[in-house]
């Protein structure tokens, strides 16, 4: 099992990942790193502790937000495909009616044409 070492507010962590994901987690380690020095710039020096938490507050924050918003996203489609299979039903049957209707148009011409054609 790899080990990636990920700074933090200038503190070394040494974490263990799965084979191939080293890269990644060293890009979350700079992630977290940025808010938490974003965060101490504003609250100022706290204790780390107090910090990675705050920071990790603020991330699933901002993970929920997301969360809510890719929940509406799925309401949205949801409702964009029951709205276009209702709008493919709705063409089959308009389709089907024309259809009807050529038919009835195709008969009659049909019937004038015989009726013509003795003459």
């Amino acid at each position: 099992m790899p080990l990636v070492n990920v700074l933090v507010n200038g503190r070394a962590y040494t974490v263990a990942c799965d084979e191939g994901e080293e890269e990644h987690l060293r890009e979350l380690g700079q992630y977290l790193d940025k808010r938490v020095r974003e965060l101490s710039a504003t609250v100022g020096q706290v204790a780390d502790s107090r910090l990675l938490l705050m920071a990790g507050l603020v991330i699933a924050d901002e993970l929920s937000d997301a969360m809510a918003k890719l929940d509406e996203r799925d309401k949205e489609l949801t409702a964009l495909k029951s709205t276009q299979a209702l709008a493919a039903e709705n063409l089959a049957k308009d389709d089907e009616r024309a259809a009807d209707a050529l038919e009835f148009a195709s008969s009659r011409l049909q019937a004038i044409a015989a009726r013509l054609a003795p003459a």
